[in-house]
């Protein structure tokens, strides 16, 4: 195996996971909001000290074949409503869109836009007063505060309005004025017919565009001064990857959570599991989805927020509540997110200045968290500041003690994750949780319960398992025009490939080094969809005559998967070995000395019976009383309620 090197980017922590031959090794840095380049080479530096004994990130740039980024900065931007100020410019034969969109999600429909929308019409875009109009309208939001710019026509004519506007605004608001607000126009990541998907595809695009931009292309520069031998990759929400030049902002939304479920996928194929819900715990979102039939649920038009957009998403739900969300007394009950205090300042244990109550602080106070040995002894708990946070926002408004308030922070966390798991995915029977993330492991088996699930699975990199999962995506470029007259598909298609090659050029891939694959998609209106995948020569089914619209879809794909995963099975063999005691707050019980396990002690067929605590060196798991751990022959864990 090349020498690889995964990045995962996440609210609180970034995590690094290091491939090299057999080997898989892990690390972990802080966040910095501020400067997220700063973390992505601190994550780089920690790496190369883990690869070689010592820090030198000039060898392991010399020697990395590939680098791959993914990114949950966008889910988290999207959650706690954090971008710019946005305006939207409309055709005026459409003055209803605004409440359609509206209607997708109001909350972040207002967060984004708000009032600041300008109607134009579609005469006088065409017509002689164009310049004046079009300069009144830009001038009308941006003095409403929009710093970006959203421009979606409507209609059969929409490309060519939106080209008309564009020729205007470049003359009157040429790019290279200082101040110039940026525009983008719906046509230009889409030309799909649906109005409403293709506008809320332009807007989610330009609210994530300005910090995703910043800060991949600073990255990319400061990587070009090393000589790498291969671009930085941008992991995508579609499961593959392509270089920062060849992506868009929208396309980097839930790309940490997506490399999740690929390694659910991987994960749940080596241990024969069927039916596999996933939460994977970070520091500002919760992040769930399922696995069934083979393979993760993944929808043409998929969803931000609940919102259809053009682009096919993987469907993942990300709740407000991670390791670093904070926790709030509102009218007598405890509620959780979404807001978060990430890195910066961070749970109120971490004493970098928060004073907000957090589940990290809870955990602490509640025994499960060692404040020598947390983040592999590379940070100290505060176990005073902790108290303060939780005793000032949850106990005193609840009016009980701080041992109470950590029980009901807690049960309210995993109420919370639970009612989410029964909101988006289908639990049986045979369902089982796989917990992973930082955060993940440490609530799972309360969460399993409130949710009546009966096994947990948690690999033993699961503390860094979205970075692990990417590591096995490919390289590719998608691309999907509407075909409004089957006569122009081969030309259309022809023109595509032509597309494809140049693309796939600029992403260092030469002419037979990947493959081309080509397929029609008909729409009939009625919710239900047709697909043909296309061979030589190209034509277009006759069935698809009485189909609303057509649409060519066209992907080139350069593979970097790896052979599959080995079967690996869980059986219990001999009784774990203890490291040590840690003094627990349990429910019913108080606070009672419990064992400690530590995973690097523990070999295939180890099992132990909780209360206990289970950890490694960046995650920590309760084991509760009923609840009973094995460890796997490939070194992962299954926790399993006893009957």
């Amino acid at each position: 195996m090349a020498l690889q090197i995964n990045i995962d980017n996440g609210g609180t922590l970034t995590d690094v996971c290091i491939m090299a031959d057999d080997v898989v090794k892990k690390t972990k840095v802080l966040t910095t909001p501020y400067d997220l380049s700063k973390c992505f080479f601190e994550g780089l530096t920690k790496a190369s000290g883990v690869l070689y004994g010592a820090p030198d990130v000039k060898r392991l740039l010399e020697e990395v074949d590939l680098i791959r980024y993914s990114t949950t900065q966008g889910t988290n931007a999207i959650c706690e409503r954090k971008g710019p100020r946005l305006g939207l410019i409309l055709d005026a034969a459409a003055r209803d869109l605004p409440s359609r969109l509206a209607a997708h999600d109001a909350e972040v429909f207002e967060a984004l836009v708000g009032d600041r929308i300008v109607f134009l019409d579609a005469d006088t875009v065409n017509g002689a007063a164009a310049e004046v109009e079009v300069v009144k309208a830009i001038n009308t939001l941006t003095a409403a505060g929009a710093n970006r710019l959203v421009v979606s026509f409507d209609g059969s004519d929409f490309l060519a309005l939106e080209d008309r506007f564009r020729l205007i605004a470049l003359r009157k608001y040429p790019r290279h004025l200082l101040g110039a607000v940026p525009i983008l126009y719906g046509s230009d990541l889409t030309n799909d017919a649906d109005g409403e998907r293709r506008t809320w595809t332009a807007l989610i695009n330009s609210f994530l565009h300005p910090s995703m931009e910043g800060f991949l292309f600073n990255a990319e520069n400061r990587l070009r001064a090393y000589r790498t031998k291969n671009p930085l990759l941008i992991f995508r929400n579609d499961g593959d990857a392509s270089r920062v030049a060849k992506t868009i902002a929208i396309k980097t939304y839930s790309s940490g959570p997506r490399g999740g479920m690929e390694g659910m996928k991987a994960f749940s194929r080596r241990y024969g599991f069927t039916d596999a819900v996933s939460i994977d715990v970070g520091g500002t979102t919760t992040d769930i989805g399922q696995y069934k039939n083979g393979t993760v649920a993944e929808v043409r038009r998929g969803h931000v927020e609940g919102i259809s957009v053009s682009f096919p998403l993987c469907e993942i739900l990300s709740a407000g509540a991670g390791g670093s969300s904070i926790f709030k007394v509102v009218e007598g009950r405890i509620v959780i997110g979404p807001e978060s205090v990430g890195a910066v300042p961070g749970p109120a244990c971490f004493g970098r200045g928060g004073r907000e109550a957090t589940i990290t602080d809870a955990s602490l106070l509640g025994g499960l968290l060692d404040p020598t040995s947390y983040f592999g002894g590379g940070m100290g708990l505060d176990v005073d500041r902790a108290a303060a946070a939780v005793t000032a926002n949850i106990a005193t408004p609840l009016g009980v003690s701080l041992d109470d308030a950590l029980l009901r922070m807690e049960f309210a966390y995993e109420e919370k994750i639970a009612a989410e798991l029964h909101r988006f995915t289908h639990i049986s029977p045979q369902t089982v949780m796989l917990a992973f993330g930082g955060a993940g492991p440490l609530n799972a088996c309360g969460v399993a319960d409130k949710a009546g699930i009966r096994r947990v699975a948690i690999p033993q990199m699961a503390a860094v398992f979205s970075a692990y999962g990417i590591g096995a995506c490919d390289i590719s470029q998608r691309y999907q025009v509407t075909i409004e007259d089957p006569a122009s598909l081969a030309e259309t298609l022809a023109g595509l490939k032509v597309k494809a090659a140049r693309d796939m050029f600029a992403e260092g891939c030469a002419a037979g080094t990947y493959t081309v694959e080509a397929r029609l998609v008909a729409d009939f209106g009625d919710g239900r969809t047709e697909t043909f995948a296309l061979a030589e020569p190209p034509v277009v089914p006759a069935t698809f005559a009485a189909a609303r619209t057509v649409e060519l879809e066209l992907k080139a794909i350069k593979s970097l998967r790896s052979a599959s995963e080995k079967a690996a099975a869980f059986a219990p063999k001999a009784p774990a070995p203890a490291h040590g005691k840690r003094n627990v707050l349990i429910r019913e019980h108080g606070r009672i000395d419990v064992p400690v396990y530590r995973l690097a002690d523990l070999t295939e067929g180890h099992f132990a019976a909780g209360p206990a605590v289970l950890e490694e060196d960046y995650f920590t798991c309760r084991v509760p009383e009923g609840w009973q751990f094995v460890i796997s022959d490939a070194g992962d864990i299954l926790l399993s309620r006893e009957d």
